[in-house]
């Protein structure tokens, strides 16, 4: 940790102590000259050669990449009873068909995906700040059965017992009253 903190403790001790900047212009105009009037001509303590010969054998061999890189952080979630997983304090739907209660969760700047053993089952775009909810409603069963036309709805087979005899309205004034007797009684 200290040998990749110590330029920065070199870099403001030798250059930011004891100046002053009219604006971010005069701070890099000033940070280039020191640059190439005293850090890099210096011999570097650790391997005791001249900065600036050093990064100049090295360039050739320094590449960057073609395309623009795509930071992925690799994440486990476990699926919430609700069918959902939390990436960075949001929650994001995965579809009810998933069979496993732990899922691969690829975060990306654009991007949240969502595997299941490699396989790519849900891909979200990620939400702003935190406490919130996406929910695909491709991932739902009950959307698909919400959409069923009334003749394809299912029977419903009644048990004995479920059905209420039918009664006229005296009837219940007639219970009402008998049990208005018994509990002034």
């Amino acid at each position: 940790k200290g040998k990749v903190e110590r330029p920065f403790r070199y870099i403001r001790e030798d250059f930011f102590l004891g100046r002053s900047f009219r604006n971010l212009d005069d701070l890099n105009q000033q940070l280039r000259h020191w640059l190439d009037t005293v850090a890099n001509l210096r011999v570097h303590a650790t391997t005791r050669r001249v900065v600036n010969e050093a990064f100049a054998e090295e360039r050739p061999t320094l590449r960057l990449p073609v395309g623009p890189y795509r930071a992925v952080l690799k994440l486990e979630r476990r699926v919430s009873h609700e069918g959902m997983v939390s990436v960075g304090g949001n929650a994001y739907s995965v579809p009810d068909t998933a069979r496993r209660r732990v899922l691969e969760v690829h975060s990306l700047v654009d991007e949240i995906r969502i595997l299941e053993d490699g396989v790519i089952i849900a891909s979200h775009i990620p939400l702003e700040g935190r406490g919130h909810t996406r929910v695909d409603p491709a991932h739902r069963r009950v959307a698909a059965r919400a959409s069923r036309t009334s003749a394809e709805a299912p029977v419903v087979m009644p048990r004995a017992g479920d059905q209420v005899a039918r009664r006229s309205l005296d009837f219940y004034d007639a219970v009402g009253r008998a049990l208005a007797v018994q509990g002034n009684a």
